[in-house]
Formats: C-alpha cells, sequence, structure tokens
C-alpha cells in the first residue's frame, strides 16, 4: 500500500511511512497481521469484522429456542404436510438446522436450498415459534416472500433505517424479537452490514444464513458468506446434488459446469433456454446482442424487450460496456418517447427503463433496484419511476441516483433475477473475465440465457479462478473465538 501510494500521488516512501504512523496513533488504521503479512485495516472495518465473528460465536452457544425436534418424526410429517419427499441431502440438512442456533446453507441453483428452508419454517411454525425473513436486495427479499410465503424484508428494512441519526432502530441495545432469523443470499452481505444485522439479534434466537459462495463477494468489503464456510466455526451444508425437475434446464446444468471449469454445453434440438453465439469482434457482438434483443427474442418467445429481457456485461467502459450498450439500446427500444430530461449526458423519457445506483433510506429505494420511467414534467423539473408498482418521484437534480439500466453490469445484478439474461463477451473485457462473475451472470436468468461473445473470451471467463482474493481475517478470528 505505501509503495503504491507514493507512487501514486508521488510523494517520498518516508512521508508516507509517517502519515501512516500517524493514523495508526489516532486508530483511523489499525495494524494487523493476515497470513503473515502485514496488514492495515480501515478501523470501522476491524471493528465490524470483529463484531461479525463475536455476534456469531455469541448466537452459536446457548439452548436451541424451539427446544428438542426429533428430525426422524419432523421430516415425515413435513414430506407429508408438503406433499414432497426430501432427499437424503435435504434431510441431512433440515436436521442441521434443527439442531444448530447458527446454520449455512450454501449451494448453487436447481439444488434445493428454497425447499430446504420452507421446510424449517414449516415445521417451527408447527411449534409456534416467531421467524423474521431477510435479503440485502428488495428483489431477493421479494423472491423470498414469494417462494416461502412469508413476509421477508430488506436487512435495512427489518434493522428500520432512521435518517435522523443515521443508524438503525434495532441494535444490541434494542434488539429484534424473533425466535429465528433467515438471511437469504448472504454471499452479496458484506462486512459492515452483517455486523450491523448480528449484533440485533437476540442471544435466544437462532439465525439460518442462505446463500451461494460460489457467487461474485458483496459489491461492499468482506466475504463474509466464503469466510464463514472457511472457519469450519459453524455448522454447514453444502448442497451439490441437482434436482430432477431441475435438471432439465441447461441454465442451471450449465451454470454447474461452469463452476466446475467446464465450458457451456448447447442442446441440438432448439428446444434449450440457453444459447451461445459466437461473435469474431465487438461490432459483430454489439450488431448481434441488438437483433437478439430487439427482434429474436420478442418474436419466438413473445417476451418484452424492456421488462423482461436484461442485458449484463462485465464491465462499464468499452464499446460492449454498460454505458455504450444504454445509449444503443435505449435508441432502439425507445426513440421516440417525450418529454424528455437531460442529465448528466444522458436523456430520461417515459418508458426508459433505469437502476438506482445509490441506496436512498428516505426514499425506500436501494442500490440494485431497477424501475421505468412513469412520467416526465419538464416544467416542474420531476421524473416519476415505477419501481414494482410503487411510484418515486425525483428532481431533476437527483437524477445522479439513477442510470439507464436495459444495460447493467453483472455485479449491479447479483440478488435479481430476470426472465431473460443477454450477455455480451469479448476479450476486451480481459480483467474481469472470470469464473464468479460469468456464473453470477448466468444464474440471474430464469427462462432464457443468451451469451454473444468471442468463444477465446468465454474459455477464458470459465477457465479463470484468479478472482482477486479479499484480505479478510473474519476465518481466523472465528476459528480462534475472538
Amino acid at each position: 500500500m505505501i509503495e503504491t501510494a507514493a507512487s501514486l500521488l508521488e510523494i517520498p516512501v518516508t512521508i508516507i511511512e509517517q502519515a501512516v504512523e500517524l493514523e495508526c496513533q489516532d486508530e483511523h488504521l489499525i495494524a494487523e497481521e493476515i497470513d503473515g503479512k502485514s496488514c492495515l485495516f480501515l478501523a470501522p472495518l476491524q471493528r465490524a469484522e470483529i463484531g461479525v465473528a463475536s455476534h456469531l460465536l455469541r448466537l452459536l452457544h446457548g439452548d436451541l429456542p424451539w427446544g428438542q425436534i426429533d428430525p426422524t418424526k419432523a421430516i415425515p410429517w413435513v414430506e407429508q404436510r408438503a406433499s414432497r419427499t426430501l432427499s437424503p441431502s435435504q434431510r441431512d440438512a433440515v436436521a442441521i438446522a434443527l439442531h444448530s442456533k447458527v446454520t449455512v446453507i450454501t449451494g448453487g441453483p436447481g439444488v434445493g436450498k428454497t425447499t430446504i428452508v420452507t421446510s424449517i419454517l414449516q415445521i417451527l411454525q408447527a411449534k409456534k415459534m416467531d421467524v423474521l425473513l431477510c435479503a440485502p436486495t428488495g428483489r431477493a427479499a421479494k423472491r423470498l416472500t414469494e417462494t416461502t410465503g412469508l413476509e421477508a424484508k430488506t436487512i435495512h428494512r427489518l434493522l428500520e433505517f432512521d435518517p435522523t441519526s443515521m443508524g438503525f432502530v434495532y441494535n444490541h441495545t434494542n434488539p429484534l424479537r424473533a425466535d429465528l432469523v433467515v438471511v437469504d443470499e448472504v454471499s452479496m452481505v458484506d462486512v459492515v452490514l452483517m455486523s450491523q444485522l448480528l449484533r440485533a439479534i437476540p442471544d435466544n434466537a437462532a439465525v439460518l444464513l442462505v446463500g451461494d459462495v460460489d457467487q461474485l463477494p458483496s459489491v461492499g468489503p468482506g466475504s463474509v458468506l466464503a469466510d464463514i464456510i472457511t472457519s469450519e466455526r459453524i455448522p454447514t451444508v453444502r448442497l451439490t446434488e441437482i434436482f430432477r425437475q431441475a435438471a432439465t434446464s441447461q441454465i442451471i446444468v450449465n451454470a454447474h459446469r461452469i463452476n466446475q471449469g467446464q465450458m457451456p454445453l448447447m442442446r441440438e434440438d432448439g428446444s434449450s433456454d440457453f444459447y451461445v453465439i459466437a461473435a469474431d469482434d465487438p461490432e459483430e457482438i454489439q450488431a448481434k446482442l441488438l437483433r437478439v434483443v430487439t427482434e429474436r427474442i420478442p418474436q419466438r418467445f413473445g417476451l418484452h424487450p424492456i421488462r423482461d429481457v436484461q442485458v449484463l456485461t462485465p464491465m462499464n467502459r468499452g464499446s460492449l460496456g454498460a454505458r455504450a450498450l444504454n445509449g444503443v439500446l435505449q435508441q432502439a427500444l425507445n426513440p421516440e418517447a417525450t418529454p424528455q430530461v437531460p442529465r448528466f449526458g444522458w436523456t430520461y423519457a417515459p418508458g426508459d427503463k433505469v437502476i438506482q445506483t445509490v441506496n436512498n433510506y428516505e426514499r425506500d429505494v436501494y442500490n440494485g433496484d431497477i424501475g421505468q420511467v412513469a412520467q416526465v414534467d419538464p416544467e416542474e423539473g420531476q421524473v416519476e419511476i415505477d419501481f414494482e408498482g410503487r411510484l418515486v418521484t425525483y428532481d431533476v437534480g437527483e437524477l445522479d441516483e439513477v442510470a439507464l439500466a436495459y444495460a447493467a453490469t453483472i455485479h449491479k445484478s447479483q440478488g435479481s433475477e430476470y426472465p431473460v439474461v443477454v450477455i455480451p463477451l469479448a476479450t476486451q473485457h480481459y480483467p474481469m473475465l472470470a469464473r464468479n462473475l460469468l456464473y453470477t451472470g448466468v444464474t440471474r436468468g430464469k427462462q432464457l440465457v443468451v451469451v454473444i461473445g468471442q468463444p477465446r473470451a468465454l474459455a477464458i471467463a470459465v477457465r479463470n479462478v484468479r478472482a482477486t482474493q479479499r484480505l479478510t481475517n473474519l476465518a481466523a478470528r472465528l476459528r480462534e473465538g475472538k
């Protein structure tokens, strides 16, 4: 860090070293050793990491809120009630969760995570347990509500953010009231938010953490889910078996192939939900992408090119980046819309697809939420955006909080699902071509995934596991119990 800072700022190394020393004295930076390397933590991040470890260990101990439940009786009961048979691995997962105060369930798409969570919830509801469900994004929370039939909130809404104090209403002095807290899409939760959530969970409650550890890590600092699993301190169920009904989906089969470093397969009969379209260069990729989004998908599958189709790209920059593609797609899909308001080089008009790029607690819209411009009032300087049935008004000056979303980066898509995902891949994306990035993009598609790109770029992404390791000390803190 010192060397990089010296060359970037063109300041002598000695001055940087002095500055680091002063920051350490003032406890703005904390020096710590990680895997034998000398490292510097920002003080709030170190506090958050210590908090996650100490709260997980606190919650791990104590009596189960539901007492002893015999899985050999509870599992057949829930199978009969739900008219479904759990596989041996799913039964083991349910049994472990019923015997543990903190449990992690991880696995890719189609391995039955939802079935396990629903079975656990049905058993515990029969015991009259109070259950809270949450996820990091609005879309992930909505999906959790749909799959379980119980209300799920975003973590921020669950903890009730208070804009006046810039803190959460629920915390260690005012804990949540629950016997079990279920957190979905945990791979997206950064170390600071996880610390805030865990400190608000009372001693007597149990915690169920659910997520896919092979996806991209959180946008914010840390790799919480991976570290918890690596520590081996928290009972963890890793599901790998793809279920029969899921195995008919090429999206799911190919997601698992990509995750294992194998190239995706194409069905010959044309009945697939996964397609790879080869193209030689960025210009050809862009032309084919336009045709697929505006003509082929709407004509062949009867899907709406704005509402149902999401273009996901590895980067923001470049001719195949989110910025360039948004301009091209807006021109193709919503060219004549009026009235328009210009802002930061973009124009916004009714019908435009937009994404919220920062958390706005007062408006109750969060980073990654996708909406559509409902109406524009140039005289009042206001834009009304429809976020899944909820209208939110922005002054033109506040439009720096949103961006066009005909195309978005794969990072921004975490925790979301779309009917159709179209992914352009080119060697110009080289810095970003990694297995977990492609895997995350592919697993966002529900009905159809189309990859358009250079075969070499696809091969690089599938092979490349060198995704930058994040420097964290959470696994060690959990192992050492501090």
